[in-house]
């Protein structure tokens, strides 16, 4: 019955559920999965921030109703956060509000200010709220490239000329989930100045901010000069912080979209339970040792899985940032395509990945892999997968 509903039949199908329903039978029957699928962080919060969390629930007046836009204390700490990685300055107030991680916030946002009919710029591929939390709030999507390069600015001249009515928002995401592409900080000085030329607000995703490689921090939209103008951004501390389960996220930027998406949220949630948000306050105010940490664990995690599955006879780009790597399917079994790959992965070799598909048409091709297990686990699916691609026929080098 509910495919008879308006927004049910607007939204396309969620293709990386079915190989998670998959993995999860796969799992109940006993069978040992090595799940790359889910970038659902293994390494706990750091103890200080566990500490805060167990010594404020414990007060007998923690547990109320919270701020809907974040308590005063944790947004400075964003602002802080802000000043001290980027060299930005935000008014607490009135620039930042506390999310229940990206989604929601970006979910809440697209009900703040799209009319239905609105046509929306997104990646593809891209992660899915990018698109799927503008569908449900009426707007069309129009696809971008998600590779920063001349294809990228070709295709937004075109979307400006051709499209009716004309585009009103563009979703970014660097570095990008799922295909880790990077961008610096010139890419967003041509961007913030195409926004206002076209008159478009810039929706940031930087949820991946802390995990970039090889000494290259990533940039913020909100170092632009005028950023402010036309930009919101959002960050997560669900991956920097190992805190997914918390549901801890924040937008910063253009007043009038932050006080659009506050008062939303206003009539929709009380916000985070108050104890999660003082932890949050000591994850960002206190020692920063698990950022470097983390950092350094998926790096190394990147090397490994590269190089072992390239010795499997499976040759991975090696990400510049995030937790995934973004893979071309082995060229032998191409054809078979990214969702009957990633099924074959899990049922013969006990791998779960993400089929890129899922992240859009322009995701064929590829699947994401996340950088969730341990270096012996890597090594351990390398394995797995060397004999799946042998028994295909996929020639592989000794090793």
């Amino acid at each position: 019955m509910n495919d008879q509903f308006y927004r049910m039949k607007r939204m396309p199908p969620y293709v990386i559920a079915e190989v998670n329903s998959m993995r999860h039978a796969a799992r109940l029957a006993g069978q040992d999965i090595i799940d790359l699928g889910m970038g659902n962080p293994d390494q706990p919060p750091p103890q200080h921030v566990i500490d805060k969390l167990c010594e404020v629930a414990a007060k007998p007046d923690a547990h109320g109703y919270s701020q809907s836009k974040g308590i005063p204390g944790l947004r400075r700490a964003q602002a802080g956060y802000y000043a001290r990685r980027f060299g930005v300055d935000l008014d607490p107030e009135t620039e930042v509000v506390v999310t229940m991680g990206s989604k929601e916030g970006l979910s809440s946002l697209a009900t703040a200010i799209i009319a239905p009919g609105d046509v929306v710029l997104a990646p593809n591929p891209s992660y899915p709220i990018h698109t799927f939390g503008f569908i449900i709030a009426g707007a069309t999507i129009r696809s971008v490239p998600a590779t920063p390069d001349d294809l990228y600015w070709e295709s937004l001249e075109r979307a400006m000329n051709f499209t009716v009515p004309r585009p009103s928002v563009l979703v970014v995401s660097y570095p990008s989930n799922p295909t880790a592409e990077v961008v610096d900080l010139a890419f967003y000085e041509r961007l913030v100045a195409w926004a206002k030329e076209n008159q478009v607000w810039v929706v940031s995703d930087l949820a991946y901010s802390e995990l970039y490689y090889d000494g290259n921090p990533t940039p913020s939209i909100m170092q632009v000069p005028g950023a402010k103008d036309v930009a919101i951004e959002f960050t997560s501390m669900s991956k920097t912080y190992s805190m997914a389960g918390w549901r801890m996220g924040f937008a910063v930027g253009n007043k009038q979209l932050i006080a659009a998406l506050t008062r939303v949220k206003s009539y929709l949630d009380y916000g985070a339970f108050t104890p999660v948000q003082a932890a949050a306050c000591a994850a960002l105010n206190g020692p920063q040792d698990i950022v470097d940490a983390n950092r350094a664990l998926y790096h190394k995690r990147r090397d490994v899985m590269v190089e072992a599955f390239g010795r499997a006879g499976w040759d991975i780009p090696a990400p510049r940032a995030s937790m995934f790597a973004w893979a071309p399917l082995p060229p032998a079994l191409k054809s078979m395509g990214s969702l009957e790959f990633s099924k074959q992965l899990l049922t013969e070799a006990e791998v779960a990945v993400a089929p890129g598909v899922g992240y859009g048409e322009n995701g064929e091709g590829y699947v994401r892999i996340a950088m969730v297990e341990n270096e012996q686990r890597l090594r351990q699916a390398a394995r797995n997968i060397k004999r799946y691609l042998q028994s295909k026929g996929v020639n592989s080098s000794a090793g």
